[in-house]
């Protein structure tokens, strides 16, 4: 027997490869060496790093977010679960598994280390991206393909529903016929579109799996990225990034960005201001006016976002930007972007609040205004799919309440033994589309059919929770001081 070969025996470590699965400790997790607990990753990439051998790990289950770099100590190497082999390849040593593709997954990335043609980070990633949105702006979409059949139950039931809406007390009716057609409406179920920002994950370039930053500081926050996203190379090999919080410039170090901040013009982010009340203020930028503070406002967000493909075309694109306001200036919370033009009836195209304002009620209050511009064009409309899964949340939520809201305080008119509404109506008053109300009353279970006809029945416990889930909701949209006029952009020829 080789070396080579003794040598594989007596380090196990040298089995793990690209591909494989095996339990690793977690960071804050419970150590699978005292209790047996583990928890399965999939290993993306490996490198060494001053005489140590690191391994960038997916924990299969869990969100992208949680990917990291963890050292040999925190593998459980009892359990290795190898990836395919490529069957017409040598079998002689170690190989390196096969890459395929299973699904949408993305090919795996090679390790950092290793020479490549291109780097993982800057003019090549940008290129890269810059091709594949030339590609997927060819191609056409049929707007009737893959979304007929939901679209006709959808309709059918819209038309049929005059519902009426029982009393607030829970209303036993028996024999209860659910609502077979519908299901709830999923981001996997939406066919994304094939222009503007989104991008499916099988359009994602390998190396963008893999968090190229460690450390950004805004403003008095420092926080920990979550994802990939193509700031310059010689940027991202630094501990920590240092970002202007009213231009968004990015500097190398705490010194270079005190020196900007002496010179920079702004306080605010560079648009109209919109609206304000209290200290929430929203900003509305134009993507070709505002080019530079749209692009840095792009980089800034996918490093949160993983499920937006990073565009620098920012020309077609409006970008409303939240900011709370103290002596200092106006420090951004979160911000959310929409087409000019949407075919589909589009409001949002991404969406995000920024970690250190998260929990607080800010996401909401984003998809609050939202809705406040499109009552402002009299039109109804939904976000882009798919949503992140805490944009999922956010959204349900907030379609919840402000149905139930509606629903809670509608009376009887004169001569109604119970009050009467149409989900026509409803879509009306909330300028949330009919396919998002439907979906919403289906999940909480409130239609019913009943003697011919479908009625929206409310429980107490459901009444209960509402009214005490909205008395902690302190910070709404007040539209009394929105000041603002929505453009016709079709008719304004080039953007």
């Amino acid at each position: 027997m080789s070396e080579d070969s003794n040598s594989a025996i007596l380090d196990p470590i040298s089995n793990v490869t690209e591909g494989c699965r095996l339990p690793v400790l977690m960071s804050n997790g419970e150590d699978w060496r005292k209790s047996g607990h583990s928890t399965l990753a999939e290993v993306i990439s490996i490198k060494d790093l001053e005489n140590k051998r690191l391994f960038y790990v997916h924990y299969i289950d869990y969100n992208k977010r949680l990917d990291e770099w963890v050292e040999e100590d925190r593998l459980d190497l009892r359990k290795i679960q190898y990836p395919r082999r490529d069957l017409a390849s040598s079998t002689t040593g170690l190989n390196t598994p096969k890459k395929t593709l299973t699904g949408a997954t993305n090919s795996r990335p090679s390790s950092p280390g290793l020479t490549t043609p291109d780097p993982i980070t800057g003019p090549s990633v940008l290129a890269a991206l810059q091709q594949k949105q030339q590609k997927i702006k060819k191609r056409k979409l049929d707007p009737n393909e893959e979304d007929d059949g939901r679209r006709a139950s959808i309709g059918s039931l819209g038309g049929s529903i005059g519902s009426s809406i029982g009393s607030l007390g829970e209303i036993e009716i028996a024999p209860l016929t659910p609502l077979t057609p519908l299901t709830p409406l999923t981001p996997q179920q939406n066919v994304p579109r094939q222009t503007g920002s989104l991008a499916t994950h099988s359009d994602d370039h390998a190396i963008t799996r893999i968090k190229n930053m460690k450390m950004i500081e805004l403003g008095k926050y420092r926080i920990k990225p979550w994802y990939f996203s193509p700031y310059p190379q010689e940027i991202t090999s630094l501990d920590c990034i240092y970002i202007c919080e009213f231009c968004l410039k990015y500097r190398k170090s705490r010194k270079c960005l005190e020196r900007h901040l002496h010179k920079c013009p702004f306080k605010h982010p560079p648009g109209n201001e919109i609206y304000r009340k209290g200290s929430v203020s929203f900003f509305e930028l134009d993507g070709r006016k505002n080019k530079l503070y749209a692009q840095n406002l792009c980089l800034l967000a996918k490093l949160f976002l993983d499920h937006k493909t990073l565009y620098y075309d920012t020309d077609p694109f409006l970008f409303y930007v939240m900011t709370e306001c103290d002596m200092r200036g106006y420090h951004i919370v979160g911000y959310f972007s929409k087409e000019k033009e949407s075919s589909e009836d589009y409001n949002v195209a991404c969406i995000l609040t920024l970690p250190p304002y998260q929990r607080k009620g800010y996401g909401k209050l984003l998809i609050e205004f939202s809705y406040e511009l499109s009552k402002f064009e009299g039109k109804t409309g939904s976000p882009e799919k798919p949503l992140s899964d805490l944009g999922l949340l956010s959204y349900r939520s907030y379609w919840k309440q402000t149905i139930l809201e509606i629903l809670i305080a509608l009376k009887p008119q004169e001569g109604q033994e119970k009050p009467q509404l149409t989900i026509n109506e409803i879509c009306e008053q909330t300028s949330i589309k009919k396919e998002d109300v439907i979906s919403t009353l289906t999940n909480l279970e409130l239609i019913n059919y009943y003697r011919g006809q479908y009625i929206l029945t409310l429980n107490k416990e459901l009444v209960d929770s509402h009214r005490k889930i909205m008395e902690k909701r302190k910070v709404r949209i007040d539209s009394k001081y929105l000041h603002w006029t929505p453009k016709d952009w079709a008719k304004r020829g080039k953007w």
